[in-house]
């Protein structure tokens, strides 16, 4: 495959972290990324060049280019952890080599060099070759989700309690979760915000699904904990919401924080809960897990979460694929829609 000299990407427009945090909503691109054509970059050592098909936005992509995530920015680099491409070129390390022509989902990590791009680089080590059948929008989509979906369950299923409760539940990444629990007898309990909500996660799987923005919230979820017993809480957005359910759970519950949708304080009720009713917090991060799991455990999550792709166990909702040349209009736009993925196409 032959690569050209220069490609067109959405460029990050400031370095390091921000001083002045903004919240989890993308109100516009131009102050974050801007378009703009730079040389394509030069894989090395065990890294490929891919060149990319579609690019997934998800939100850790939305406090990342703000400045809000625990990775520095790189001004004048591309934007996007996600996407699925071919490989177009390589280092010198073999493995990443035997991948030139393949199709691959990938994550890009902490290369700098974005999926909002035309071309990417990645390690070997975070690329998965696709099975046939693995549509692109599904493969853009491979990792970030569902593998997080798979090893959260993962955690669920080691607890022992069929019930357990997520937040900002109609997300992607939750209804891969309530598909999964659902597939193995588990009582996911999903916390939204709409009502309209309600009936597309009880199709997706949901035991029980409460609305946190009614005046009643934290009555309902304690008679729900009461009922349900669950002893673990995924929780994506953090502050008032979450402190209100993990006080409601019983002994032993965990408050397991991937996101932080919700930048307000975060604040302990019953800070004797921890002591007396051995309760604990702890963080998930999916690129400590991919560095730390065995490697079985993740090879079997990879295999899995493909085959339920192309099985139809799982899709993607998918809310618009937006052309890389009309991103910087569109994709806040597109992003504010609910229940779907939104996804960047740069070629």
């Amino acid at each position: 495959m032959s690569v050209p000299h220069d490609m067109q990407a959405l460029l990050l427009n400031d370095d390091g972290y921000t001083t002045k945090p903004s919240g989890s909503v993308l109100e516009a691109m131009e102050p974050y990324v801007s378009p703009g054509r730079i040389e394509v970059p030069q894989p090395t050592g065990s890294q490929v060049l891919i060149k990319v098909s579609l690019a997934s936005i998800n939100p850790s992509d939305v406090m990342f280019v703000k400045g809000m995530y625990g990775q520095p920015r790189k001004q004048g680099r591309p934007a996007g952890f996600e996407g699925v491409g071919v490989v177009a070129a390589a280092g010198d390390d073999r493995v990443a080599k035997g991948l030139i022509g393949q199709r691959v989902a990938f994550a890009t990590g902490t290369s700098n060099w974005g999926s909002w791009a035309q071309y990417c680089i990645a390690d070997a080590s975070v690329c998965i070759p696709l099975m046939d059948g693995v549509k692109d929008v599904d493969a853009a989509a491979m990792i970030v989700n569902p593998l997080t979906a798979l090893a959260m369950f993962d955690i669920v299923k080691a607890e022992g309690e069929k019930a357990f409760i997520m937040t900002a539940a109609a997300s992607q990444l939750c209804k891969l979760i309530m598909n999964v629990a659902r597939d193995e007898g588990f009582r996911p309990i999903a916390v939204v915000r709409r009502d309209d909500q309600i009936p597309i996660l009880e199709k997706a799987g949901a035991a029980v699904v409460v609305n946190a923005a009614k005046e009643s919230f934290a009555r309902d979820i304690a008679e729900v904990c009461k009922a349900e017993k669950p002893r673990i809480l995924l929780d994506a957005v953090t502050g008032p919401q979450a402190s209100t359910i993990f006080n409601a759970m019983p002994r032993r519950a965990r408050w397991i924080v991937y996101g932080r949708l919700d930048q307000s304080p975060t604040v302990i009720p019953e800070p004797g809960q921890l002591i007396f009713m051995h309760k604990t917090i702890e963080g998930f991060w999916l690129s400590e897990w991919m560095r730390s799991a065995d490697a079985s455990k993740k090879l079997g999550a990879i295999v899995e979460a493909q085959k339920r792709f192309v099985d139809g166990r799982w899709s993607t909702d998918v809310t618009a694929i937006v052309p890389l040349a009309e991103a910087m209009s569109s994709v806040p736009r597109e992003l504010s829609r609910p229940n779907g993925k939104v996804f960047i196409a740069p070629q």
